[in-house]
């Protein structure tokens, strides 16, 4: 009865849903894993892996709705500051991660992409990672972009020091430093600026999190804790997306 219930539910807002006007570009906040594991007194690290498979639910939903990019907030620059144990987990967890899901990327379609820098994270980890990339290269369903040791300052210090060196070195003007210029020099010169920004577990801040990107993004958040987030509440997100009027400040 339950998955019946649950079923037509998510029909209901399938049949809300305008697929004319579904956001290119959906960015996630992937909050809550750990107070998830402590309210069912678990483990920490069994919520981070329960948060993990959420990623294909969502990966998948966002696939058949016809989302283009998916942006996802894996492991911060900040995160550093948890507790040994919990990091060397989560590096771990990325790592089985990427080699588990490497022939279902290619076999759905998924690209996968990363931004930040993971040039200080282990060596089996960027392998994995830089493998995993090579793998999915040809891939052009959905783009899955996995934000690794990301933090927007630091990803505008290190734009704003390569603009620098490109202007002492003659390449560009700085008279000619435009904001389209510096958006080319980020990380997510590649893709489109997020149209959602969905955040889980009721936080309602950014958290260092495409500062740049998100400046016209439509915001939207839910008290959901990420390992229990599926379609239901991404098609309720959605369906708020599409009810306001983005007007860019016009």
């Amino acid at each position: 009865m339950t998955l019946l219930l649950e079923n037509s539910v998510i029909a209901s807002l399938q049949n809300q849903i305008d697929f004319k006007h579904i956001p290119n570009h959906i960015a996630f906040i992937m909050d809550g894993n750990r107070r998830w594991a402590k309210q069912k007194g678990l483990p920490v690290p069994i919520g981070h892996w329960k948060g993990a498979e959420v990623i294909d639910r969502v990966i998948k939903c966002c696939l058949e709705l016809g989302v283009k990019t998916v942006t996802v907030f894996a492991f911060s620059t900040e995160n550093w500051g948890r507790s040994c144990e919990e990091i060397e987990y989560l590096l771990k967890l990325i790592t089985v991660f990427l080699k588990k899901k490497k022939k279902i990327l290619i076999k759905e379609g998924i690209k996968l992409s990363s931004i930040g820098d993971p040039s200080v994270f282990p060596a089996t980890l960027q392998n994995e990672l830089a493998s995993t990339i090579e793998a999915t290269s040809a891939c052009s369903k959905i783009n899955l972009v996995l934000a690794l040791n990301y933090g927007s300052r630091n990803e505008i210090t290190r734009a704003v020091k390569k603009i620098l060196d490109d202007v002492d070195l003659g390449k560009i003007q700085k008279q000619n430093v435009t904001e389209n210029l510096i958006s080319s020099y980020l990380d997510t010169s590649k893709w489109s600026d997020p149209d959602l920004l969905i955040r889980t577990s009721g936080e309602k801040r950014l958290s260092n999190f495409l500062l740049w990107q998100l400046s016209y993004t439509e915001v939207h958040t839910t008290e959901i804790l990420w390992p229990d987030f599926g379609e239901e509440e991404l098609l309720q997100a959605i369906i708020e997306y599409q009810h306001r009027e983005r007007r860019f400040g016009g």
